[in-house]
């Protein structure tokens, strides 16, 4: 099932999909994603029963798509080995310094960072770019929302867990970025900041995606393809993610952790940069492709 959320006569409403122009309102039983999320099986028998015998109905048309769900947290990770590679080769090439080697650590466990849960929107939003930046990028990832509460789960136990998937736009201001790094903590205002973080347009369920995960992935900018990979190629699946964040800490329903950026996903990895007013397109395999425009630049107050 594709799953999300949308703005119709005044009211954000919770909805999954009957077809490709028409939705199911779910707003009668549920609150929104995150309670969907939270009642688990007999939420999903829920939905399933309504998507079965449709008794309110909304045309896509008549309606804006709003970012899926709120995380209840956000964590995003970086686990594809191209990814980095690249991305270490270009930063070089911006600071002038020899390029960072993957230490050790980044092949025996999956690392992540917390990120700003509240600065989530979702796709036809424009992207506000941030008043100290010169270099805004975009980053193509799978997000996987997490179904169930847990701590201490095993990677056999660990794809239980798991609700859905969806893309997700880590968009990011490279230079800040860059910069702050070398301070050997963060990211921070790199990837802090209104409209940063973009989810959408559906969550697709987990029954309807074998783990571990296979999905083509693909960056356009501007109609360009500018790259893309599979999920195939994330060198810790989601069952490791969840099993190493979940030592000795509990994960809650609601949940979204980004895989981090597929090879060649980023501008930075092929040397391009996004412009003010450019249209980013990412598609991702069975969910479908979250739409963005880049705004302009603002000066600072």
């Amino acid at each position: 099932m594709k799953l999300g959320t949308i703005e119709h006569a005044g009211r954000s409403k919770p909805v999954v999909l009957l077809d490709d122009t028409t939705a199911v309102d779910l707003s009668a039983d549920f609150a929104d994603m995150v309670a969907i999320v939270r009642s688990g099986d007999e939420g999903l028998a829920t939905v399933r029963q309504r998507l079965a015998s449709p008794a309110a109905t909304i045309g896509l048309a008549d309606a804006r798509i709003l970012c899926p769900i709120m995380p209840e947290q956000y964590r995003d990770c970086m686990v594809f080995e191209m990814h980095l590679k690249n991305a270490f080769a270009q930063a070089a090439k911006i600071t002038g310094s020899p390029p960072n080697e993957i230490a050790p650590v980044w092949y025996e466990q999956p690392i992540y960072y917390k990120g700003n849960r509240f600065s989530f929107v979702g796709p036809g939003t424009e992207i506000a770019w941030p008043t100290y930046c010169a270099f805004l990028d975009l980053e193509l990832e799978l997000g996987m929302i997490v179904g169930k509460e847990g701590k201490d789960i095993s990677t056999e136990e660990a794809p239980g867990y798991i609700w859905g998937y969806t893309i997700l736009n880590d968009v990011s201001a490279r230079d800040a970025q860059i910069r702050e790094l070398a301070g050997n903590l963060g990211p921070a205002k790199g990837k802090d900041f209104d409209t940063g973080n973009i989810l959408g347009p559906w969550i697709v369920t987990a029954d309807e995606i074998p783990h571990p995960v296979s999905l083509d992935m693909e960056a356009r900018v501007n109609g360009e393809r500018w790259g893309g990979g599979n999920s195939s190629e994330m060198h810790h699946s989601f069952a490791d993610i969840l099993a190493h964040i979940s030592q000795s800490e509990t994960l809650y329903p609601g949940e979204v952790i980004g895989s981090g950026t597929v090879g060649t996903g980023c501008g930075l990895e092929v040397g391009k940069r996004l412009s003010p007013g450019d249209r980013i397109e990412l598609t991702i395999e069975k969910i479908g492709t979250l739409e963005n425009t880049v705004g302009q630049p603002q000066p600072r107050a």
